[in-house]
Parts: C-alpha cells; sequence; structure tokens
C-alpha cells in the first residue's frame, strides 16, 4: 500500500548489483507510477525514465524543453511506487557543471538510483534523429566528473551517454567513452549502434557496464535479449515503448468512439476494472480503512454516542 517500503540507498545497491557485463537486464520505460508498478509486477529487473517519455507526456518534442524540477519531481513519483531500482534520463544535466551537480543531488533527493548525462549540446536532439551536435570531449568530461563528485550515496550511478557515433564515428565514440569512464563515469551508454558487432566493440573496450537501447523506429535494429548478451552489454532499455502502446491504444479507442457512438469495440482490449484495482492494491487500502474506523471508542455507543448517560 502507499509507496514502496525499499529505500533508495537499497535500490541503488541493487542497481550496482545487477549491473554485471553481458546480463543485458531489460528496464522497461515507465510513462507513470501505474506502469512502474505494473514492470514490477511482470518481473522486469528494473525500471527505466525516459526523457523522451517525460517531455512527451507534458506535450513536448524531447528538445531540452523539460526542467530540472519537473524531471526530479515527475521521476520521483514513478521511483517511489515500485521497489525496483529506476534510472532516469537527466539530459544534458540541466546546465553547466555546477547544475549538473545540483541535478544529481535533486534526483538523489527525488529517490533515483542513477541517472544518465549526455554530450550533445543544449538544446538537445532525440538521439535517433539526424543532425545532432556533440560538444567537446573538455565539456563532456566536465559533466561527468561534476557528477561523479557530487553524489553523496556512494552508490548513486552517474552513466555517461555519448551521441558522437551519429556524428563521428564508432572509433569516436569508443575513445570518448574511454575518457568518460575515467572522469568517473560508472557506465556507459553509447547511442544509435548501427548493430551488434558495434555493441560488442564498446562493451570490450571499457571496463565498466554497458547500455543498449532498444527504441523504435531508431538507428539499431531491435536485437534480442540474447544478442546483447552475448555482445556484453549489462543493460536494455525499452524507453518509449509502453507510453507509444498505451497512446496507440487510446488513438483506436478514440477513433471507435468517432467511429460508432461507442467503445464497445474496444472494451476487450481494455484493463479491466478487478485488474486496475488489483494494480491499484484497492483491496489493501480497503482493510486500512475498515482497520482504522471500523472500532468503538470506550464509553460511547456504535453512532457515538455516550453508552452510560
Amino acid at each position: 500500500m502507499l509507496y514502496s517500503t525499499v529505500t533508495p540507498e537499497q535500490k541503488r545497491a541493487a542497481l550496482r548489483s545487477l549491473l554485471v557485463p553481458g546480463a543485458a537486464r531489460q528496464f522497461p520505460g515507465a510513462f507513470n507510477p501505474l506502469s512502474a508498478r505494473l514492470i514490477e509486477e511482470k518481473g522486469f529487473d528494473g525500471v527505466y525514465i525516459s526523457g523522451a517519455v517525460l517531455a512527451n507526456d507534458l506535450g513536448l518534442p524531447d528538445i531540452g524543453l523539460t526542467t530540472l524540477t519537473e524531471v526530479a519531481q515527475r521521476a520521483g513519483q514513478i521511483a517511489r511506487m515500485t521497489d525496483l531500482p529506476s534510472l532516469v534520463d537527466a539530459d544534458t544535466g540541466f546546465g553547466e557543471p555546477m547544475n549538473v551537480a545540483r541535478t544529481i543531488q535533486e534526483l538523489e533527493h527525488a529517490g533515483l538510483a542513477g541517472c544518465h548525462i549526455e554530450d550533445q549540446f543544449n538544446p538537445k536532439r532525440c538521439g535517433h534523429l539526424d543532425g545532432k551536435n556533440v560538444v567537446g570531449l573538455d565539456t563532456a568530461v566536465q559533466r561527468i566528473a561534476a557528477a561523479a563528485d557530487a553524489r553523496r550515496d556512494a552508490n548513486f550511478l552517474v552513466m555517461a551517454r555519448t551521441d558522437v557515433r551519429a556524428v563521428d564515428g564508432l572509433d569516436a565514440a569508443i575513445g570518448r567513452a574511454k575518457a568518460l569512464v575515467d572522469a568517473g563515469a560508472d557506465a556507459i551508454f553509447p547511442e544509435a549502434m548501427r548493430d551488434v558487432s558495434e555493441f560488442a566493440a564498446v562493451c570490450a573496450a571499457v571496463d565498466v557496464p554497458v547500455l543498449a537501447n532498444m527504441t523504435e523506429f531508431g538507428k539499431s535494429d531491435l536485437f534480442t535479449r540474447r544478442q546483447l548478451a552475448d555482445a556484453g552489454v549489462a543493460m536494455v532499455i525499452y524507453p518509449v515503448t509502453l507510453l507509444r502502446s498505451a497512446m496507440g491504444a487510446a488513438e483506436r479507442t478514440l477513433d471507435a468512439i468517432a467511429a460508432h457512438g461507442t467503445q464497445e469495440s474496444e472494451v476487450p482490449n481494455m484493463l479491466t476494472r478487478v485488474r486496475l484495482y488489483e494494480l491499484v492494491d484497492y483491496e489493501a487500502y480497503n482493510r486500512f480503512d475498515t482497520g482504522i474506523f471500523n472500532f468503538q471508542v470506550p464509553g460511547l455507543d456504535i453512532d457515538g454516542n455516550n453508552a452510560n448517560p
């Protein structure tokens, strides 16, 4: 009932233990707190919180328009609803190195297990779009060094994302990944790899866990968990999958209402009331209410009147 009983510190330690090269731990992307609970119930290893999803949920494109306050608040709402560790997309860190340091502490305070910070210009672009620009190596290193230095919990995971592959090629991406590890990155997120062999090359080049982004309609094919595990990948994210699925279903239902004057044709595809109540743990709240309010105060009758006038 209410929120997770697992502390943020415990979740951070759990995330560290999960990220083993070759384990290919699966972290579906939550688009709201209830979807995080569903991810946990289905037996996944952790929850990913996409910056694109947070922006899209506000009706905004993923071009750096969200603020640290918005991201920390919403990510915290999602993270506290699950016992699983949650990794959040912190874009470019929301400013210069001092802002990056504050970002880390705000995300720690919100209960996240870790975040990733990328090396794009601000405003940034979706990692699988063309026309990206990346900052110089010095700036990228400063961001990660500031992040690593700012954390108060040593287990808070600082992951470095690099978008250099799409700009300067794989060798440049590997070189930058090594520099970011030297700056303090606990893990590497090489964005927009072209095939499994490129993931394998990055995994072989660094001695920290590597993340693979399996987003739909992107630069990478949708490789299986086994393929990525064989390449040495430690973590796989599916950032926008649930949001796209949910919005696709919502659109089909609205179309049905408009076309037929009723939603009846879509009801078989909906989450039932019983299933929804299971997810929100309705019965636990009901038991709590019963335990609190269904009692008799000594000296009063059941209606609250003096029993001994």
